[in-house]
């Protein structure tokens, strides 16, 4: 076996983010190159990248078995944990292939759809969605929570968002580079892969349920990341707030008007005590809400401005099978 020239052009880019996946990536990394098995005809580079695992996940990648001529194994190993946007963008960056999909590790996005994603960029195709039909093996509040979601995002996001689509896609070269020029911090990347446009076509899948561990992402950072889509390609909530307080005030005038009628021109006293209470607490919810919006805003912005890097990598290398391989051809 032999490394791929840097001559050689690169068809395809897997790009497989990992963190915590020592369970799962043997048996992961078998399935997937069964299937790069089948696309000899294909030149492919297959990028982990190791999103500061704190189990062996990093040992286990070095190690991992690997004898195709026509694919080369690149490691990339994250200095700390920077969250699954950060390890996608470190991905692309280091990316070299005509076309790039991304792949969880959990084998929920089955590698044997990779032939049909690279014959719809064939015929043109900058983007190919993999659009979930149906969401095996999760529970019936994330399903919902999920329809939900996507639905209110696409209602509210500036940009065209295909619904029930995560990160497993197929993005062409142009597109790609597109989304490099993209410097922001707070990284979103189902917006931010939609955002660049271009010729797009949509596959269906059946998301199969999780083989083996269980899924990093908790209740509230699921929410994080939601409310990270909203305010990252929407403005809609702060025209809400503002919309929200026109509303209510106007309310308030008018209510001020019935209320100095009715005590100086009918003579009749307005006993509102809860009344009173009700509007206090309402009007003080809503601000609080509306503060909390603005907050949001604020806080990228305060993030954008201190310019850190997305990612540091600590380290990047080949397989070490691919290393024995590199030795064998400089000695042979």
């Amino acid at each position: 076996m032999k490394l791929i020239s840097p001559t050689n052009e690169v068809t395809l880019s897997i790009i497989v983010p990992v963190y915590n996946e020592v369970q799962m990536l043997p048996t992961f990394h078998h399935q997937l190159m069964c299937t790069i098995a089948t696309l000899a005809h294909e030149t492919i580079e297959l990028i982990y990248v190791n999103d500061g695992s704190k189990d062996s996940s990093w040992a286990c990648l070095q190690t991992l078995p690997h004898s195709l001529n026509h694919c080369q194994v690149r490691c990339i190993n994250l200095s700390r944990n920077f969250g699954k946007e950060a390890a996608m963008t470190a991905g692309l960056d280091y990316s070299v292939g005509q076309a790039v999909i991304f792949l969880d590790a959990d084998l929920q996005d089955p590698p044997e759809l990779i032939p049909q994603m690279l014959n719809k960029w064939r015929e043109g195709f900058d983007v190919v969605n993999m659009k979930r039909s149906d969401r095996v093996g999760e529970s019936a509040f994330k399903k919902l929570s999920a329809f939900c979601y996507y639905r209110l995002l696409t209602k509210l996001s500036d940009v065209e968002l295909q619904q029930d689509v995560g990160d497993f896609r197929l993005l062409s070269r142009r597109v790609v580079e597109a989304i490099k020029k993209l410097p922001e911090r707070n990284r979103y990347m189902k917006g931010i892969l939609s955002w660049p446009g271009f010729i797009q076509t949509t596959l269906s899948f059946e998301r199969p349920a999780r083989v083996a561990g269980e899924t990093k992402w908790s209740f509230l950072q699921l929410v994080g990341l939601g409310l990270s889509g909203i305010t990252s390609f929407s403005v809609k909530p702060l025209r809400l707030a503002t919309w929200a307080g026109g509303i209510i005030s106007i309310a308030a005038f008018f209510y001020a008007i019935f209320v100095v009628f009715k005590t100086l021109i009918v003579g009749e006293s307005v006993a509102g005590y809860p009344t009173m209470i009700l509007v206090i607490l309402t009007l003080g919810g809503l601000q609080l809400l509306a503060i909390g919006v603005v907050g949001e805003y604020i806080a990228r912005i305060f993030t954008e401005s201190k310019g850190r890097p997305i990612y540091i990598v600590m380290d990047n290398e080949i397989s070490a099978a691919q290393e024995n391989d590199v030795r064998e051809l400089h000695h042979g």
